[in-house]
C-alpha cells in the first residue's frame, strides 16, 4: 500500500523517531484513554499513534482515510502554542489530511461524543 505524504527531513528524522517512540511508551492520560477506545470500538480502520508525518509527530492518524486526531492539553491554549497548532494543521491539510482536535476536557467529560465525531469524519 502506498501513501502519498511527505516524510520528515532526514536531518530531523532520527530525533523525531526517538521522541515518537518515547511518547508511545509514556502517553498522557488522555492519549491512553483515546488509544484504548480507538483500538477496541470497532471503527473498521487502523490508527497509528505518535506517528511522524512531515516534520511533525501527530497524536493519532488513520493513514487509509488521511485523518489526523490531535488531543490538546492545557498548554495548547497558550497563544504561541495555538499559532503553532494552526500552522501544523494547515500544513497537514495542505498535504491532504483532515485534522480534528479535541481538548482533554472534551475527551474526559464526553468520550461518547468524541467517538461519534471521529466516526462522522471516517
Amino acid at each position: 500500500m502506498s501513501y502519498d505524504y511527505q516524510t520528515a527531513d532526514p536531518a530531523l528524522y532520527r530525533e523525531l523517531k526517538k521522541y515518537a517512540a518515547w511518547s508511545r511508551n509514556h502517553p498522557t492520560e488522555a492519549e491512553s484513554l483515546l488509544w484504548n477506545y480507538l483500538r477496541s470500538c470497532g471503527l473498521g480502520v487502523t490508527f497509528k499513534r505518535q506517528h511522524i508525518i512531515g516534520d511533525f509527530i501527530v497524536d493519532f492518524v488513520c493513514l487509509d482515510r488521511k485523518l489526523v486526531i490531535e488531543l490538546d492539553g492545557g498548554y495548547h491554549s497558550l497563544p504561541e502554542q495555538a499559532i503553532s497548532d494552526e500552522q501544523r494543521s494547515e500544513w497537514l491539510k495542505s498535504n491532504g489530511f483532515q485534522v480534528i482536535r479535541f481538548t482533554n476536557s472534551e475527551l474526559f467529560n464526553n468520550i461518547n461524543q468524541v467517538l461519534e465525531n471521529i466516526k462522522e469524519y471516517l
